[in-house]
């Protein structure tokens, strides 16, 4: 017997700036200082990431990119290896991500892709804690997800290796 599935997402939505509680303005806010360190000459997208940890520091990544595009770095991994390096034992609560574009502008949020969901699931795993994700584009709405498993629901971890 076939069964016809469907995932379902919760998050929360504000619809404007002024909707947002002061504490995802803030992160927001240090991932626009982020962005602002992006490199990426090729693409002319900027991405940047803050991540919030348990001690209240906000540790910032931004993309990286390389004429070689495979080997350039998303900005949710470049934070999320500077935590790994700058705070290992310190738990990540969440991620705020924003994005420009040269070409058009951003007016709703753009998703991590698949590498960096993985990442923070993985980081997720490595603390034992939830990681709320915050997404923003340059103007818009903002998107608040309590783990990345809303947006990874078919998560690869450990269990089945």
């Amino acid at each position: 017997m076939n069964k016809n599935l469907k995932f379902e997402i919760n998050y929360t939505c504000y619809e404007t700036w002024d909707d947002v509680p002061e504490n995802y303005k803030h992160l927001m806010t240090e991932a626009r200082k982020a962005k602002d360190g992006s490199y990426a000459p090729y693409s002319n997208f900027n991405v940047g990431a803050a991540l919030l940890l348990n001690n209240g520091n906000v540790i910032h990544g931004s993309n990286q990119e390389n004429a070689s595009y495979p080997i350039g770095f998303c900005a949710e991994r470049t934070a999320l290896s500077a935590a790994a390096s700058l705070a290992s034992h310190e738990k990540i609560k969440a991620i705020a991500i924003t994005c420009s574009s040269a070409h058009n502008p951003v007016s709703t949020p753009a998703a991590p892709c698949g590498i960096c969901r993985q990442t923070i699931f993985e980081a997720e795993c490595k603390h034992k804690q939830d990681i709320e994700v915050v997404l923003m584009g340059e103007t818009g709405e903002m998107y608040v997800f309590k783990s990345i498993k809303d947006l990874l629901p078919l998560h690869f971890d450990a269990d089945f290796l």
